[in-house]
């Protein structure tokens, strides 16, 4: 077996978890020491084959942050800069977005709210709630909305 199919088998292995995008699959190969021909063939070949492709890896990793785990638009778009996706495939990917921030920061809010509802003390809620969203990347004009939103009408008095 020569180095094109040792590597192409890795490459496919690698693939086999989870899409991965150009970069991802390069850093791997150069890792595993592959020479850069090889590695030029095996993206040729596995964009070719259709098993590689930046566009429905974005995509598929925006569909995964925003159902599982729900994070603020920056923290994805930075994610996927650093998985090596072109800024222009980014925002066209975004586009199609119809999640707001603001939504997926209330939906978090009201399902967290669930947990502090023994909590008496209007301020270790927000201090919480405001930590928590925070984590998830928003920023604090929507942290503040959202708090005002989902705590009870107990603690605004």
């Amino acid at each position: 077996m020569d180095n094109f199919d040792k590597f192409y088998k890795k490459a496919l292995n690698f693939l086999s978890f989870r899409p991965r995008s150009e970069k991802e699959l390069k850093d791997y190969l150069s890792r595993k020491k592959a020479d850069d021909l090889s590695i030029q063939k095996i993206i040729q070949n596995l964009k070719e084959n259709k098993f590689l492709d930046d566009k429905e890896f974005a995509i598929w990793l925006v569909e995964q942050r925003t159902t599982f785990r729900p994070r603020a638009e920056r923290l994805i778009k930075m994610e996927l800069k650093q998985k090596g996706i072109d800024a222009e495939l980014i925002d066209e990917v975004f586009k199609d977005l119809v999640n707001s921030d603001l939504e997926k920061a209330l939906s978090l809010g009201q399902k967290r709210m669930e947990r502090y509802a023994k909590e008496k003390d209007k301020r270790k809620i927000y201090e919480k709630l405001g930590r928590f969203l925070a984590s998830r990347g928003f920023n604090w004009d929507i942290i503040k909305e959202v708090i005002d939103r989902v705590l009870p009408k107990e603690y605004n008095k």
